[in-house]
Parts: C-alpha cells; structure tokens; sequence
C-alpha cells in the first residue's frame, strides 16, 4: 500500500475543516436572514394569530380559521390541498419539489367554555363561549410563518427540496392527525416539526401519554319519578353505576392510568326517570397497549350497568392517540437552535401585566424573567396526551415548547386565554417560527441528520406496527355538539 506524504495528508485535513467552516458560515447566513425575515412579519403575523384568537372556533368547525390560514400560504405561493382525510377543516400545503421533505405541523382549534379577553383580570367575553386557553392560535400562525420563511429559501435556490405544512384541526380530543396518519398523508414525509404554547420555553425530550376517549349512551324508558317509578327503567341509573364500578375498578389497574368522565347528560327533570343518559369517558396511560386494555374493561363495566339497570347501552369511539416518540436526534438539534434564538425579553409594561396575572395563582410562584430562559435538555414528566404521537410513529418528529404565556399559568385556563391575545403570546410564537426554521435549514442542508433521525425511529418503534385506535370509524366531526 503506499502512504501519503505527512504534508499531503495536513493539507487534505486543513481543506476539510475550511470547506467545513465556509459551510457553517452559510448556514449561519441563512438563519440570520431567517430570522430577520420572521420579525420583519411581526405584524403580519400578530394579525393572523389574533384573528384566530377572535376566532375561537372548536374542533372541525375552524372555518374561518383554515381558511384564513390556508389563503395566506396560498397567497405566498403554496399548493393548498383542503379538506384532506375526511375533515373539512384539515389541510396540507405544499411548496418545492424533490428530497428531502419536510412537515411542519399547526392546529387552531379551541376549548369551549373559556371565554375571556386579554385582561389580566377574569373577564369574560360577552356572547362568546369558547377560547384559546391551549395556545393553537399561535400554534397555527407561528407554523404557517416558518413554513413561509423555509419557502422563501427554496424560491430563492438557497437550499433545494419541499416544505409541507399540514393544517390539522380538533387536537383537543378530536384526534384529527390520526385521520391524517392513517390517510398516509405523512408517508413520504422525511421529518416533522411542530411546538406548542406553553410558559416556558424547552425541547420535548419525554413522552406524553397515550388515550383513548368514548361517549357512552344508556337508553331506558321514562315514566313518572314518584307515580309509576316501577314502570320506568333510568338511563342515569345505568350511567352511574358504570361510573360506580370503574371507580372501583382503579385500585385495580396500573398505577400510572388515568380515567375521567364526565356526565354530559343526565335526565331533563327529576319528576321523570331519564329515558336517556350519556358519559364521556377517556382513559391513559403511558404504553398505547396498556390504554387499550383499561378502555376494554371500561366497556365491560358500561355492559355490566346495562344489565343490572334493564338498559340498553352503545358506545362511539371519539378519539385514540398514541404516546409521543420522541428523537433525541432532532431534540438535540431543536435545544441547539432554541439556545441561538433565545427566549422571550419583556418590557416594563408586559412585566406589570404578568405580574396582574400571577397575582390570581395559588402556590408558589416562579420567576417572571423565566419567559427569557432556555430550559436546559433534561427529561420532564407529561401527563398531557396529543394527536402528534401518532405522527411519532411514521416519521421521525421533534417539537419544542416556547413561553408564550406569563410563567406559572396552568394550560386551559383563562390567564392562558387572555396572554396569547398580547404580545407575551406573540412574542412567544416567534421564538418558535425561528427555530422550527433554523431546525429546518439543518434538515434541508445535513442529509446526515435526517437518515440519523430515521435510524432512532427505527430502532424505537421496534417491533411494533402502528394502528390507529380509533379503529375504522371516521372523523367525529360532531364530537363537540
């Protein structure tokens, strides 16, 4: 074998490390025109969210809000699919052509029963009965912006490929991105990113809990509560002792499940016996083969009400997610952008508003200045459940939290409505559109990344082949009526 020079070989590596460094340079030039680009919309976007805000629509009935969402990608040159998987308010918009392609996720539903406006006092809103008490308003204009910058990058030649941008309606217990997976929309879909509302600011790097939710519906026969109660058979009878039994029934499933309910109805009068009732169940747990076992013997304890009532009971399946499978490939990289955007700086004034709104916290109160700090990588416990982890399961996924709300506020509450109508909310999810684009621009630029991103999902899927677990049905477009 004959040997190089030592001089050769010196130069060789000198090359290397130079050509390494000019393309550090560049990258590092894209993002900083990135970044400029994404303040510079400042109050284009603002608008979007805050329409949004206003909006306030529930999930599958975000009209105004996919559309308004899907004209502006249109109108800065994406090819818009609408009314994808069955749901009329969900969407995928595309711009570019080739590998590798990238996804970026937003939502835009809201919560019912959270009206307020953006006081730092409870106040709620006139005729309004919904709210953005989990920040997808934000979520959703923060998305549609980075996925704007990344295509002003491809338009321009500065880097080659395709930028999705999936619009995905009814997170809040609709399970719409499930609809989305199963329709195979992610299928050639290398990596995904998406982040969320929150009062700090940090990388997903722990899972969340996997759910399945159900209606269950007794049906008895009415008949006067105190003349002829014998002729009369309680549909709320069978939906309490369904609830009497699972109650029972927790001292006997693993520890880490969590079931809830709540009676949606319950009879119209106490004088006449309910002919019929109706509960909502969700039932979670870490592990998606765990959840489906607890939500079997759930059915078992509303079959068993049934028969000791002399009622007739069915169940509709609403919404099953998957636990989040998180990439500490793409995790490391997003904690590394989210570090060179920074957090959130307030002034003098938003300082005054947190502090109005910490003043309606019980316990111990964080910092206010902990909006600006970037939370270290470090594995935190989530008992919160979302339709992203069956995203997880197809495609390599990585999402962050940015602080849009004052530190201290609890997600689905009133103070989380009324910041993500301020600039603290705004500000936030411009710390989210930087660095889901700067993580973007790694994608587009390092193959490396991407087939590293991939190898994990593979390796942590293991054995197992996804399945939905809402099963066949179709979207529960009415869930919220």
């Amino acid at each position: 074998m004959k040997l190089l020079p030592t001089s050769i070989i010196s130069l060789t590596v000198v090359f290397s490390c130079l050509a390494q460094s000019k393309n550090s340079k560049s990258i590092d030039a894209l993002k900083n025109e990135t970044a400029i680009s994404i303040q510079s919309g400042y109050d284009a976007y603002k608008k979007i969210a805050l329409s949004i805000w206003d909006y306030a629509e529930l999930g599958y009935k975000e009209n105004k809000s996919s559309t308004l969402l899907q004209s502006t990608l249109q109108d800065n040159g994406f090819t818009v699919d609408a009314g994808v998987a069955g749901m009329p308010t969900a969407f995928v918009a595309t711009y570019g052509s080739g590998s590798p392609i990238i996804g970026i996720l937003a939502e835009y539903d809201a919560l019912p029963g959270l009206s307020q406006d953006n006081s730092p006092t409870k106040t709620v809103i006139a005729n309004k009965n919904n709210g953005h008490g989990c920040g997808h308003h934000l979520f959703g204009a923060g998305s549609v912006a980075a996925g704007i910058e990344i295509k002003k990058l491809l338009e321009a030649g500065k880097i080659k490929g395709t930028i999705k941008v999936f619009g995905c309606p009814a997170e809040e217990g609709g399970s719409g991105k499930v609809y989305m997976v199963r329709e195979g929309l992610f299928t050639n879909v290398d990596i995904v990113l998406h982040w969320h509302a929150w009062d700090n600011n940090l990388v997903f790097n722990t899972s969340t809990l996997a759910v399945k939710t159900a209606k269950f519906r007794f049906y008895g026969i009415s008949s006067h509560s105190s003349v002829s109660p014998e002729k009369g058979r309680s549909a709320l009878d069978g939906v309490e002792a369904m609830n009497d039994m699972v109650n029972m029934m927790r001292e006997h499933i693993p520890q880490e499940t969590r079931i809830h309910y709540v009676i949606t109805n319950g009879g119209k009068a106490p004088n006449v016996v309910p002919e019929f009732a109706e509960v909502e169940y969700y039932v979670r747990h870490p592990d998606k083969t765990t959840v489906a076992s607890v939500f079997g013997r759930v059915v078992k304890a509303a079959e068993g009400a049934a028969l000791g009532t002399e009622t007739r009971m069915e169940y509709e399946v609403i919404a099953g997610n998957h636990d989040l499978l998180i990439n500490k490939t793409l995790a490391f990289n997003l904690q590394t952008n989210l570090e060179k955007v920074g957090g959130v700086k307030y002034t003098a004034e938003e300082s005054d508003y947190a502090k109005k709104i910490q003043a309606s916290f019980l316990g111990k109160l964080p910092p206010i200045n902990n909006a600006s700090v970037i939370t270290p990588l470090h594995i935190e416990k989530d008992q919160g459940s979302t339709d992203v982890g069956d995203v997880s399961y197809v495609v390599p996924t990585g999402g962050l939290f940015t602080a849009t709300w004052v530190p201290g506020t609890s997600p689905h509450s009133w103070q989380a409505v009324a910041c993500g109508g301020t600039d603290i909310g705004i500000k936030g999810m411009i710390v989210a559109s930087k660095t889901m684009a700067f993580t973007a621009i790694d994608l587009f630029t390092n193959p490396e990344l991407i087939k590293k991103a991939k190898e994990e999902l593979i390796q942590s899927k293991g054995d197992y082949q996804y399945k939905a677990l809402v099963g066949d049905r179709k979207p529960a477009l009415n869930y919220r009526d």
